[in-house]
């Protein structure tokens, strides 16, 4: 099985033959090309043209995050199964402001779902959470009513406020303690899991939609415009609770994160190298965790569920199938 490759820490990438090389002031490293599904790159490397070919050939996408762990950008090779049928559907379906808002919703809606399972699974685990869960089904009463993309983001926020206030009981450690969602750069620890993970969760949809005939940079939830890709960050709404934050909260309740794991900076507080490799390391581990899909009857991995996903998703814009978003069941 292909997997996706980190890189922490600063050097060069070359193409060896058919091997990538990475050389760097720990050593040298060779990488089996037929090994790699994408790079993420953390660290300051450089690179030529010859490389980059070489990655297209291989149909390898090249992910560059900064120092805070913000995304960047992406070598996005060129799209090897690109459909201007799809594209026009998914224009056809942005355009057309009733056939959007329908989309934007059940992205909404499965989001909402994963986040109520997320909090009734704490709550059966002794936390309570009454209150915050019946104010985050409340507001989930109200998505139909929206018509609107910025009165769908208001009331997503406001489930997740409702949501994030339920960590610090979820959490229960004077070393991580949440006070409402920050970024850029995040003002506490459990703020820099959350940006961090999300990133990665970006990352992950985006590579997906390679894999598939749709084109990342028209989404519904968020606006499509200047900005190079959207539809990755409507799909992650779906995944973020059920991968992300439970991600967080098995990392925190095994403590294999601690406040030794971030560094403070000038203006705010990042996971240093050491805390993004364990990160990491569990993120990996949690996408390849398989679980019993209802409809096929087999196993399945959290990585291949997000490919589904995107091919429910062609269905609908194609008028095979309507889009019925992935609830988690536990």
């Amino acid at each position: 099985m292909k997997k996706t490759i980190y890189v922490l820490n600063d050097g060069e990438f070359k193409r060896k033959d058919n091997t990538l090389h990475f050389e760097s002031e720990e050593g040298k490293k060779y990488i089996p090309v037929e090994d790699v599904k994408e790079i993420v790159v953390f660290g300051e490397v450089s690179l030529n043209k010859r490389f980059l070919e070489f990655l297209t050939s291989k149909e390898i996408i090249l992910h560059f995050l900064n120092n805070y762990g913000y995304y960047v950008g992406s070598y996005y090779p060129r799209e090897h199964l690109n459909s201007g049928f799809m594209i026009l559907r998914q224009a056809e379906h942005y355009l057309d402001d009733n056939k959007r808002m329908n989309l934007a919703r059940l992205f909404i809606q499965g989001a909402a779902a994963n986040i109520i399972n997320v909090v009734r699974y704490y709550q059966n685990r002794g936390k309570h959470l009454e209150t915050e869960l019946e104010q985050i089904q409340s507001l989930v009463c109200r998505i139909d009513g929206c018509f609107k993309p910025d009165e769908l983001m208001a009331i997503e926020g406001n489930i997740r406020d409702n949501y994030y206030a339920t960590f610090n009981s979820i959490i229960d450690k004077e070393d991580f303690v949440f006070h409402g969602r920050n970024r850029r750069p995040p003002q506490d620890r459990i703020n820099a899991l959350i940006s961090f993970g999300n990133t990665l969760a970006y990352i992950a949809v985006l590579s997906e939609i390679y894999k598939t005939h749709l084109d990342p940079r028209i989404g519904y939830l968020h606006t499509t415009n200047f900005r190079r890709f959207t539809l990755n960050l409507d799909v992650a709404e779906i995944f973020k609770p059920i991968l992300v934050d439970r991600h967080i909260f098995s990392l925190l309740a095994r403590n294999m994160l601690k406040a030794s794991h971030f560094d403070n900076k000038t203006n705010g507080i990042l996971l240093n190298e050491k805390g993004r490799r364990i990160f990491v390391e569990g993120w990996e581990e949690r996408l390849r965790t398989t679980i019993k899909h209802r409809d096929l009857g087999r196993e399945v991995s959290y990585r291949r569920l997000i490919r589904m996903e995107l091919y429910k998703l062609e269905k609908h814009l194609i008028g095979e199938r309507e889009y019925s978003p992935y609830v988690s069941r536990w």
